[in-house]
């Protein structure tokens, strides 16, 4: 909490940081500790009037309400305004105002969040499960500041910089690496294991909930000191002087660290004047540095959505090491009450008013554990066939390498959740038609509609008779995420060949395909005598790499137990969400060496588009995985055929 207090606050200081991402398990008060941000921000100036929050002393010369006269301006505290993750693009940046246009037949504009956001705070709670089409819209305004809108016969362009925080839960997913890189500061949050400060939260919550205005009224004083403090900051920010030798250390830990790009640099210098201003100093220290390094750099190490965010402190201190700074000034006293490096006072609690499951504890990882036995003892693979019951102690092999896998979709068009695999009815693709209602306004259709009826309606001014049936919908044709259920054969029989390592690769392959389609994924895993689930369909892939890539192998092959528990699993994600459509991947040898003929599951998993990825190997085969697949009506894909690029290669071959 200590970190993330601290980030809120350097962005406070200076805005131009970029904003804060704050990850972290359930019930940790994400949301609160935000929320809370906005009262602590110093107040500012607007001109009267003005729905895009100008600058009286610098107003916006593109602004919509402009051009605004000299004068005085009205005072007003900033904002916070929130993003809900199911917003609509008119929502956010805007749109044409259709009553107006309708009823009296003028082009007028209706602001949306951004313009409320700005000179503010923009908060996106579950950040990750925000639609591709928002996320492109507040990447172009936090890189230019400005929301450009051109739709609908309107032509747009406002200010629009804001303080962007975002909160997100891992577990429900990762956000996109460009959306992730645009966030200036980074935090990871984890609930103290601590029994005494786990008391005082709760003590602290309970006091709340007996009288809010109370509780309040308690820590008035300190926030009052701690928004003091801000604006100071701010005000001596311009004086601060970033040395030489500071600029070449945080370029020099940048490059060291790998990261790409120069955004790192710049968003670490920034913070590195605003911890200076913070602390009242107007030089960059050694420390200032080292603070702004470990915020600024861990979400941008990642090479691939499986890495963890982090950063090496020794690799850290050894780069700063490497570069003389000047000898660091005394520290300033701290205003009285307020902790050095966070300020303020403790977090309220565990999970205010807005978060959710503050009493949740850590969560459980449920995936099978194997002991990591290296290679099976000879006479490994003949007992795995034989019989052996998969109770026993499993390999684990690890993963082989990754590549970009063909693309399956599932066919026909759906109406499931955005993303980018199969195609679907969505209402932000591109519009193909449009039909009779009134949700998702079509204008120009509504509007040809209700032409040829204006003489028979009595139509005598400027706007024009509307009737309920002239109302007219867009009809959208974009892409959508499918549900991409993976069941992974385990047994013996796959360890005995060491196709294990090459199958785990396929499917990391497949997964990271599923993170860039935004797909949800699930993992199911059939080894001794069962089946079993090793991850609930999620939008967490990074989830499913860490069950598959500590998936051991070992005993027999209960082929039919893996397809019924897939079938049970896609009927119950049929009834939960009935637009998301499935997509199955069956990884197996097609040996059945436990239970009944493994066509016995097919009807249940009839209408499923499956694909079984077939991973035998070797001069002889059985075509086992061939078999099965035309008895499920699957598509049949070698375990060398999922590369897309080697497929253009042999495909370029045979062509020559």
């Amino acid at each position: 909490m200590d970190d993330l207090k601290l980030a809120l606050l350097v962005n406070a200081v200076s805005p131009s940081v970029g904003g804060v991402l704050v990850r972290g398990e359930k019930g940790t008060a994400k949301s609160t500790i935000v929320r809370a941000l906005a009262s602590l921000l110093p107040s500012i100036a607007v001109v009267p009037g003005c729905r895009f929050a100008c600058d009286p002393a610098a107003p916006d010369p593109e602004c919509p309400d402009g051009p605004h006269e000299e004068g005085p301006g009205a005072v007003r505290p900033a904002r916070l305004v929130e993003l809900p993750v199911g917003a609509s693009e008119d929502r956010l940046t805007g749109s044409l105002d259709l009553e107006r246009a309708l009823t009296e037949g003028v082009k007028a504009y209706e602001p949306g969040l951004l313009a409320g956001a700005h000179r503010g705070v923009l908060y996106v709670d579950e950040v990750n499960l925000l639609h591709d089409h928002l996320v492109d819209l507040l990447l172009d305004a936090a890189a230019m500041g400005r929301s450009f809108v051109e739709r609908e016969g309107v032509s747009v362009r406002h200010a629009a910089r804001f303080l962007l925080v975002g909160t997100m839960n891992p577990e429900e997913g990762e956000l996109r690496p460009q959306l992730l890189d645009r966030f200036g500061l980074t935090v990871e949050v984890a609930a103290t294991r601590e029994p005494a400060e786990r008391a005082e939260v709760v003590r602290r919550r309970l006091r709340y909930e007996e009288d809010p205005a109370r509780f309040a009224v308690a820590f008035e004083g300190a926030e009052h000191g701690l928004g003091e403090r801000i604006a100071a900051a701010r005000a001596l920010l311009p004086s601060v002087v970033l040395g030489d030798r500071a600029l070449r250390a945080i370029t020099a830990v940048c490059a060291g660290f790998e990261v790409d790009g120069l955004r790192a640099d710049l968003v670490t210098a920034r913070a590195a004047l605003a911890l200076a201003a913070w602390h009242g100093r107007t030089s960059v220290t050694r420390e200032d540095v080292r603070q702004a390094a470990g915020l600024a750099l861990p979400h941008r190490r990642r090479r691939d959505p499986f890495d963890a965010p982090g950063l090496d402190e020794a690799k850290l201190d050894a780069l700063l090491d490497e570069h003389d700074f000047e000898p660091e000034p005394e520290p300033e006293p701290e205003p009285e009450g307020t902790p050095p490096d966070g300020g303020g006072t403790e977090p309220e609690d565990g999970g205010g008013p807005g978060e959710d499951g503050a009493d949740s504890g850590p969560s459980r990882d449920d995936g099978t554990e194997g002991r990591d036995g290296g290679r099976p003892p000879a006479g490994q693979d003949a007992a795995d066939e034989a019989g052996h019951s998969g109770a026993g102690e499993g390999v684990v092999a690890a993963p082989g390498g990754v590549f970009r896998p063909r693309l399956f979709t599932v066919d026909g068009i759906g109406e499931g959740a955005p993303g980018r695999r199969s195609k679907a009815r969505s209402p932000y693709g591109r519009v193909s038609g449009a039909v009779p209602g009134a949700r998702g306004l079509h204008l120009t259709a509504t509007l040809r509609a209700a032409a040829p009826h204006q003489r028979a309606r009595g139509r005598d001014g400027r706007g024009l008779v509307i009737a309920g049936e002239d109302l007219r919908r867009a009809v959208r044709e974009g892409r959508e995420g499918n549900l991409v259920l993976f069941v992974v054969d385990a047994s013996g029989s796959m360890a005995a060949r060491r196709r294990m390592t090459a199958v785990k690769g396929a499917a990391l392959s497949l997964l990271m395909d599923a993170y860039q389609r935004r797909d949800k994924i699930g993992l199911i895993t059939f080894r001794g005598t069962s089946a079993e689930l090793a991850l609930p369909p999620t939008s967490s892939v990074e989830a499913g790499a860490r069950r598959l890539e500590r998936l051991p192998t070992g005993g027999r092959t209960p082929l039919t137990a893996g397809l019924l528990r897939a079938a049970e699993v896609l009927r119950v994600e049929r009834l939960r969400d009935p637009s998301r459509r499935a997509l199955l991947v069956l990884v197996t040898d097609g040996r059945a060496t436990h239970g009944p003929d493994p066509l016995l599951a097919a009807p249940l998993l009839a209408g499923v588009r499956t694909v079984v990825v077939d991973c035998e190997t070797g001069p002889v085969r059985l075509g086992l995985a061939a078999r099965l697949g035309a008895g499920l009506g699957a598509e049949v894909v070698p375990l060398d055929g999922l590369d897309a690029l080697a497929g253009v290669v042999r495909r370029s071959r045979r062509a020559a």
